[in-house]
C-alpha cells in the first residue's frame, strides 16, 4: 500500500519545451490561403462570398489531360520515376520551350518538380546563406522573401512601380548588386501586379549583368502563356549571355488549370542541374508518376482549352479594370499579363489590410492586401479575375456600396 501511495503522490514532470531551429521563426506564409480559409468559413456559416482573392484559374483541367492520368493509373504507372522526371516528359518540356520560346534546351537540363514553389525553394536554398544577398521583386510573390529570410540571407527588394506598369528599372536593379549578391529573382508576367517587363528593360539588364558574372538569375515565368494586347512573352532563356547562370521556372498549374496536380518544371544550367537533382532526391524523390503522364498530354495534346481560358481572362480583365476605376478612391493600371489587377486604393483612406478585411467582412468580397506581397504593396489590393464576369460585376457593385 505504501508503494502505491508513493506512486500516486509522485510529482508530474513537465515536458521539456520543444526548440525548433531559429530559422523557423523567419519563415513566412502566403496570406492568400489565409483569406481563402476565412472566406470558406464564412461561406459555411451561410454568407454569400465572391472570392477574388485566390490565384488559381476557375476552369477545370481539360478532359484529355484528366483522361491521360486515369489511363496512366490503369496502365500501371504506380512506381517511382527518375528523380528529375520521366524522360518522355522532359522531352515534351524541351519541345514546348522550343515552340513557345524559340529556344533549344536539352531534356537533361530539365527538372520536373511538384509545383512552382519547389524551384524557388531549391534556387534560394542553393544561393542563400548568412552574409549573402538575394534580390527579389516587391510587391512580389511572398514566398520569395519568406525563403530568403529562412536561409539567413539578406532579402533586397526590387521596387516595382505603378507608373511603369509594375515593371522594374534595369538601372535600379543593377545599382542594388553588391559584392554579397548571389541571386536575382525576376517574375514576368507578374504576381500580384499583372505587370509585364518590356524587352528593352531585359536587354539593358542583361547587358549590365555582364559586369557581375558571379550573380545567378531565377526567372519565374509561370504565367508565360497569359499575355494580352498582342504581346509576345520575353523569356530570359533567349539571352545566350546569361544561359550559364539562368534558372527558369515554369509549369502546368496556371496554363492548364492544374494547380492541385502539383506539377512544375525548371531548366538549370549545366553547373547546377546535378545539385538541383540532388535536392529533389532528398526532398521528394520524384513527382507523382501518373501526373507526369498527364503533363505529357498537356504539352503535346490540343491547346485550344488554353486559348479559350486566356481569351476569357482577357474579357474579364477589361471588365475588372473598367469597374475598379469607377470605384471612389481606386486607381487601376491595366495589367499586361497573368490574371490579377492591382489597383491603388490610397484614395479610400484605408490601409491595404484594413480595406481587405472591411470588404470581406461587410460585403463578402475576398481580396488580398498588397502588403501580403511585401512592404511596397501598401496602398494596393490584389484582385484575381479568375471568376465569372457576372461575379466580378456584382463584387464591384458591393464594393461601391461599401465605400459610398
Amino acid at each position: 500500500m505504501a508503494a502505491l501511495d508513493s506512486h500516486n503522490t509522485a510529482k508530474t514532470i513537465a515536458p521539456a519545451a520543444l526548440a525548433p531551429a531559429a530559422a523557423m521563426a523567419r519563415l513566412g506564409t502566403e496570406t492568400a490561403f489565409d483569406v481563402l480559409a476565412k472566406a470558406k468559413a464564412m461561406e459555411e456559416a451561410g454568407r454569400d462570398i465572391i472570392n477574388l482573392g485566390i490565384g488559381q484559374p476557375d476552369f477545370h483541367t481539360p478532359p484529355h489531360i484528366v483522361e491521360a492520368a486515369v489511363r496512366a493509373l490503369r496502365d500501371g504507372h504506380h512506381g517511382y520515376t527518375p528523380a528529375n522526371g520521366a524522360l518522355a516528359l522532359r522531352e515534351a518540356v524541351a519541345e514546348d520551350i522550343a515552340t513557345h520560346r524559340c529556344v533549344t534546351v536539352r531534356p537533361d537540363s530539365v527538372l520536373v518538380v511538384p509545383g512552382g514553389k519547389v524551384t524557388m525553394f531549391f534556387a534560394i536554398l542553393m544561393f542563400g546563406e548568412p552574409g549573402a544577398e538575394i534580390l527579389y521583386p516587391n510587391p512580389g510573390f511572398p514566398i520569395y522573401e519568406s525563403v530568403i529570410n529562412f536561409t539567413g540571407a539578406k532579402a533586397v527588394p526590387i521596387p516595382l512601380h505603378e507608373e511603369t506598369g509594375f515593371s522594374f528599372s534595369a538601372e535600379e536593379v543593377l545599382s542594388k548588386i553588391g559584392p554579397a549578391t548571389r541571386l536575382i529573382i525576376l517574375n514576368s508576367p507578374a504576381n500580384p501586379t499583372g505587370g509585364v517587363v518590356p524587352r528593352e528593360e531585359f536587354d539593358r539588364l542583361v547587358e549590365g549583368l555582364a559586369a557581375h558574372p558571379q550573380v545567378a538569375i531565377l526567372s519565374d515565368e509561370i504565367y508565360s502563356r497569359m499575355l494580352y494586347d498582342g504581346q509576345a512573352h520575353v523569356s530570359l532563356l533567349e539571352y545566350p549571355a546569361i544561359r550559364d547562370r539562368l534558372i527558369l521556372l515554369d509549369g502546368w498549374s496556371k496554363t492548364y488549370a492544374m494547380t492541385g496536380w502539383r506539377m512544375g518544371y525548371s531548366v538549370w544550367p549545366d553547373s547546377l542541374i546535378e545539385r538541383a537533382t540532388r535536392l529533389a532526391i532528398n526532398c521528394h524523390s520524384c513527382v507523382n508518376a501518373a501526373a507526369q503522364q498527364a503533363g505529357i498530354e498537356a504539352l503535346r495534346g490540343p491547346q485550344d482549352a488554353v486559348e479559350t481560358m486566356v481569351a476569357a481572362f482577357d474579357e474579364r480583365r477589361e471588365v475588372v479594370v473598367e469597374e475598379l476605376n469607377r470605384i471612389p478612391g481606386f486607381r487601376c493600371a491595366v495589367p499586361g499579363g497573368a490574371f490579377y489587377a492591382f489597383p491603388n486604393i490610397t484614395g479610400t483612406g484605408y490601409t491595404a489590410r484594413e480595406l481587405q478585411d472591411k470588404l470581406l467582412e461587410e460585403v463578402g468580397v475576398a481580396t488580398v492586401a498588397g502588403t501580403s506581397f511585401g512592404a511596397y504593396g501598401e496602398g494596393y489590393l490584389r484582385f484575381s479575375y479568375a471568376n465569372s464576369v457576372a461575379n466580378i460585376r456584382e463584387a464591384m457593385n458591393r464594393i461601391r456600396s461599401c465605400l459610398t
